[in-house]
């Protein structure tokens, strides 16, 4: 019971604090290049509060994952068409992968060690905090690079492409949340095969190992 208390705050903490992270690179990209929506509704901030979900926050704590509250970009504001969208867009997966980097390094270099918390105490060792955050920051930028909407992958796909196949590809995308769902809970369910985690757990696999060295 301590352990799974210990892992649950672990969690918890890692999905707040990638979920931040996330969408604060999200609207400073966008506020750099020129949109001045996410300033006016206070989202260039790291304070957890403005970028959390009421309901993607109390899954968080219930079930173990969750979401954030996406950051409104007017693509108006922004230069190059799809390619800046594109730029908002990616920003959040790589500042993902940034911070999972960032307290990897520590575990690389052996000055944090992984240890499992001691049974007398209800909160995670520094270690478990750690690679937690890593785990769910490269699983986050992973899936978000989905190309399918409203994953951040749609946009940035959609801004390589050149003309006229990312203006069809953004036509496509209105279909994206129904096949998404489809993946997540029809095809498992349905069809007893995982083709989510089947595409999405080499990628996080080798990230993990190339970033803590195991």
């Amino acid at each position: 019971m301590v352990r799974s208390l210990a892992d649950f705050i672990a969690t918890a903490v890692a999905f707040v604090l990638a979920i931040t992270v996330h969408e604060f690179a999200h609207a400073f990209v966008a506020d750099r290049l020129g949109d001045p929506t996410p300033r006016r509704e206070r989202r260039v901030t790291l304070n957890p509060l403005a970028h959390l979900d009421p309901l993607g926050t109390i899954l968080i704590f219930v079930a173990g994952f969750g979401w954030g509250r996406p950051v409104n970009v007017n693509p108006r504001y922004l230069p190059w068409g799809f390619r800046g969208m594109a730029l908002v867009a990616a920003a959040g997966p790589l500042s993902n992968l940034a911070l999972a980097w960032l307290f990897a390094l520590p575990l690389r270099a052996g000055d944090v060690a992984f240890q499992f918390p001691d049974r007398s105490v209800f909160l995670p060792s520094v270690g478990e905090l750690y690679i937690t955050i890593v785990f769910i920051n490269i699983l986050l930028a992973v899936f978000n690079l989905i190309p399918l909407a409203p994953l951040d992958g749609a946009k940035v796909v959609q801004g390589l492409l050149p003309y006229p196949y990312d203006v069809q590809f953004a036509r496509l995308q209105q279909y994206g949340p129904l096949l998404l769902l489809a993946l997540i809970f029809i095809v498992p369910f349905f069809l007893r095969v995982d083709v989510l985690g089947m595409l999405i757990r080499p990628p996080i696999r080798l990230l993990f190992q190339w970033m803590v060295g195991a």
